[in-house]
């Protein structure tokens, strides 16, 4: 019953904005290093990119693009969101925190019609020089394991991936299947951006395993910052 409840449009649009209130006063109170700034201004001059890390950073990563934006005025970010309740939740923190979101599919196959949508609205984000946002390993893992769409989209876009990691030195650590992390205020965090990875159009799953050593490289950049 309770579950039910907390499904309500209503609901959940009021603990979007708590919840974002809640990130943006712990991310803008945190000391941040911030790494690989070239990736960023590679992107950023070149209007499109697709900004990919791991499912359980996705709560730091407005400091990422608040970041950007003081840096590149003009740069917006269009993040993929689930279908999936948790997905929609999520999606509204995302908008409060300034970043636009389209929807997609609930499943890592991409065989739901959503799936096509949200890989739709990403293309037509980049064709309007949007930077994309996307989790590869979400919504729902396995966990640090990069599902095909990253690559495909690049690859159909022609825009080059940014490999992204984040990590925070003090944290909520949820027992979610990602473990996802919770920041907490006047903390010390990390942000590391790896250099763009062009994909070919023809050949973009030789590219996903690279793709995936570098979001997972930045991640462990990230985390040897914190320590």
């Amino acid at each position: 019953m309770l579950k039910d409840f907390s499904r309500r449009p209503a609901v959940q649009a009021l603990l979007a904005r708590v919840i974002a209130a809640w990130l943006s006063f712990a991310l803008r109170t945190t000391r941040w290093t911030i790494e690989g700034e070239a990736g960023v201004r590679a992107v950023a001059d070149s209007g499109r990119g697709v900004a990919a890390f791991w499912h359980e950073t996705l709560p730091l990563m407005p400091a990422l693009f608040r970041h950007a934006r003081r840096r590149f005025p003009g740069l917006r970010a269009t993040a993929l969101a689930s279908r999936h309740h948790d997905g929609r939740l999520l999606g509204e923190i995302m908008r409060a925190l300034g970043t636009e979101v389209v929807h997609g599919s609930s499943r890592r196959d991409g065989r739901e019609r959503g799936g096509a949508a949200g890989a739709l609205g990403l293309l037509d984000a980049l064709a309007k020089g949007s930077l994309a946002v996307i989790t590869p390993d979400g919504p729902r893992g396995p966990r640090r394991k990069a599902a095909a769409g990253v690559a495909q989209l690049a690859g159909l876009s022609g825009a080059p991936v940014l490999p992204c990691g984040a990590m925070l030195r003090h944290c909520i650590r949820l027992g979610t299947w990602d473990r996802m992390i919770l920041p907490l205020p006047f903390g010390r965090g990390a942000i590391v951006c790896g250099a763009p990875i062009a994909v070919a159009r023809e050949d973009w799953a030789a590219a996903l395993p690279g793709i995936e050593a570098a979001i997972t490289a930045a991640t462990a950049r990230a985390e040897a910052l914190c320590r």
